[in-house]
């Protein structure tokens, strides 16, 4: 029997036919890997995610990664300031509770509504940021705050209010005090004045061995001047737990 002649055109034929059954069998794997990437991908540009961190560090607080901060927007959204972020929260190891909330500031009104406002945009522009977190267990409180984007080298007032903000910056009510009526000093009231650095960020904390009574603390002012009183120019709801 003669043998079969195999010509340069067959094994072209040849050579085609598997390395479509080669691509064939891969592209399964293929599509799917190209899904990942794309979901990967709409993730970032629909502003990242929020992470919370809950577990407990050695004083009860949840595990911080840097500026007693229990949990740290990533993304986009964060890296551009463009968005805010949800409060997020839990309970940690040692039974305490603790809760982060993030905010955008934008003019009462704007297309964006915002949790944060900002009254005065000389002071307080329109993109700035604020961080509150809250940590709370049996025999301790403390309150957190980190800003950026103020303007630079200068001092701001900050305290805890008994009101969600609004257009008009009085309906965030007066200051929460643990003794109403009391004293307007930092042991009754939870002040977090702070002054800026050089790029316009700043952070402050407070500490009290009292909590809030429930649903009595409800945002943070931001003043123009430090101490018990001045010109409201910022204002950021938060969800406060007692």
């Amino acid at each position: 029997m003669a043998a079969a002649q195999v010509g340069p055109d067959t094994e072209t034929a040849a050579a085609a036919e598997v390395a479509g059954a080669d691509g064939a069998s891969r592209a399964p794997g293929t599509v799917r890997r190209r899904v990942l990437v794309g979901a990967a991908a709409l993730v970032m540009l629909t502003g990242g995610v929020s992470i919370a961190h809950g577990a407990a560090g050695s004083d009860g607080a949840p595990a911080p990664d840097g500026g007693g901060h229990a949990a740290h927007s990533t993304g986009a959204g964060a890296a551009s300031g463009a968005e805010e972020a949800g409060p997020v929260g839990g309970a940690s190891r040692s039974g305490g509770l603790w809760m982060r909330a993030d905010g955008v500031f934008s003019p009462s009104g704007s297309f964006v509504p915002s949790d944060a406002l900002t009254y005065d945009t000389a002071l307080v522009p329109a993109a700035a940021r604020i961080e509150i977190t809250h940590y709370a267990d049996r025999t301790s409180h403390r309150v957190g705050t980190r800003l950026r984007g103020l303007v630079p080298n200068r001092a701001y007032g900050m305290h805890v209010h008994t009101s969600p903000c609004a257009a008009d910056p009085a309906s965030a009510g007066p200051h929460y005090q643990h003794r109403t009526s009391a004293t307007a000093d930092p042991d009754n009231e939870v002040w977090l004045d702070f002054r800026t650095d050089g790029k316009g960020n700043g952070e402050a904390e407070a500490r009290h061995e009292w909590g809030f009574r429930d649903g009595g603390a409800r945002s943070v002012i931001v003043h123009d001047a430090q101490g018990g009183a001045g010109k409201r120019v910022a204002c950021f709801t938060v969800p406060f737990a007692p």
